[in-house]
């Protein structure tokens, strides 16, 4: 039985010589030369990229779920994905519903031993990008905590002579933390610290919430 194709195919904009019929046509020789048959064209014209939504890319996604086509034929990765993880989180979903997927430009075939090594190397990619992030992350907190800065919410100061007063005329936690803009938690805590004697001006420093 002859794969079914879905080909897909964008261009930014629809003037300043961008052709989309150039994209379609060399892969619709691609596909008749492989034998294989066309299932659909999906055409996202004057669409930029770098949008996280695209009409015909949504339906092409939403048909790969319905068993529609076999393969996923492209002309080059840019057209179809806006970053190395969205390509990568396509071609696994790809390959979780069986479908293979070509890149003419790239030359790149998901059904081929060459292709399926390509795409283990851009996961193993894709999985140290995200560790050098988050290392980069950790080490700036690290940073910020040596060099003394303060991390987390800031602290605001609670009054908590106002506190008591207001909690001795009979108004509940939440009440006296809407009025003093803080969490019914830190009016509690403060609550809790009344000020001495020597100082009725005492305040606690509570964070905010």
């Amino acid at each position: 039985m002859s794969a079914r194709v879905a080909i897909y195919a964008r261009v930014s904009t629809t003037n300043h010589g961008q052709d989309v019929g150039m994209q379609t046509r060399e892969l619709g020789q691609f596909t008749e030369a492989r034998g294989w048959t066309l299932a659909d064209n999906y055409i996202d014209a004057g669409i930029s990229g770098a949008k996280d939504s695209r009409p015909e890319l949504n339906r092409l996604m939403a048909d790969a779920h319905k068993r529609r086509f076999d393969v996923v034929v492209v002309w080059k990765f840019d057209r179809f994905a806006r970053s190395v993880s969205h390509l990568l989180r396509a071609l696994e979903t790809f390959q979780a519903l069986g479908i293979e997927f070509v890149s003419l430009s790239e030359q790149l075939d998901t059904s081929t031993p060459t292709g399926k090594m390509v795409f283990t190397v851009l996961g193993a990619v894709a999985e140290l990008e995200r560790s050098l992030i988050a290392e980069r992350v950790r080490a700036g907190l690290r940073n910020a905590k040596a060099k003394g800065k303060r991390l987390g919410r800031p602290r605001k100061v609670v009054d908590t002579a106002k506190v008591a007063t207001l909690r001795a005329q009979g108004r509940s936690w939440r009440t006296i933390a809407r009025q003093l803009g803080m969490s019914a938690r830190s009016a509690r805590r403060a609550g809790q610290n009344p000020p001495t004697q020597t100082d009725p001006a005492s305040r606690l420093s509570a964070t905010a919430g």
